[in-house]
Order: C-alpha cells, then structure tokens, then sequence
C-alpha cells in the first residue's frame, strides 16, 4: 500500500482554508490536510517533525500564506529552509500579496512558487487543483535522510 504524505497549509484565513481543502478534495487529492492557523503553530509542527525525522510525516508540499501573525510566511520559510531535515520541503507561497518585495523575498529565502490568491471563487479553486496536482502527482521529490 503506498502511503501519502500529509500537505502542510498555513494559512490563517478561515475562508480560505476551507476553499483550500474543498478545492484538493474535489481534485480528488486525499492526502491528509495538515492546517496551522499561524506561523508559531507551523514552526511548532516543524520542529517536531524535524526532531522526530521520520521522512515519511514530512508534508508532500507546504502552502504558506505570507501575512500570518506570530510569525510571518517569510520567517517560517527562512526556518524551514535553515533546518536541514526540513531544507527539501517545497513550499509554494499561496498569498494575496503582489507586492514585487514579498516576490523576490520569497524566492531568494527558497521558494519553490509563488502563487497569489484569485479573488474569484472558481479561479482560487481552479489554482489549488492545478498546486495539488502537480505537487502530490506530478512532482518528483527528494527524501531527506535521518541524521540519527
């Protein structure tokens, strides 16, 4: 039996979480949905997955909204990216921000994408299915190794 990796979505934005999880379920994606509503919550997520470094608890792809309190999408994507089980991870920035800053930042900090939010319901759900798809089926990934 294969067994499928959990997806990491912090995002703080109920609306969206729920659209989120409705769009990956309608795409026909059953991977766990893993939800932290803030940044301290994920990095809190992270650090344990990080410590237990069990590869197959690692999430497929994390989808990381940029204005999140406690602590930002950036600095979570800066810890992520420092911490070298969890330096493979993809993350793809799914925000509403188009600022040109928060672009580059996320790149030059390792982003994997940068996706900004639609406003529209079926072009935010169209935009989550075509993310699932290729992150869960089409995208091939690396497998960190224990350090133990």
């Amino acid at each position: 039996m294969i067994q499928l990796r959990p997806l990491l979505l912090v995002e703080d934005n109920l609306d969206d979480e729920l659209l989120t999880t409705r769009s990956l379920r309608k795409a026909g994606i059953l991977n766990e949905l893993v939800v932290k509503r803030n940044g301290e919550e994920a990095l809190i997520h992270l650090n344990q997955l990080a410590t237990d470094q069990d590869p197959f608890a690692l999430p497929t792809v994390v989808l990381l909204d940029l204005k999140l309190p406690k602590v930002n999408g950036l600095e979570l994507l800066q810890h992520i990216r420092a911490t070298p089980f969890l330096q493979l991870l993809p993350v793809v920035i799914l925000t509403s921000s188009s600022e040109e800053r928060d672009i580059v930042e996320s790149y030059s900090l390792g982003a994997n994408s940068y996706v900004r939010k639609p406003v529209k319901f079926d072009q935010f759900s169209e935009a989550v299915r075509q993310l699932g798809l290729y992150w869960v089926i089409t995208n091939e990934q690396a497998i960190p190794k224990r350090s133990i």
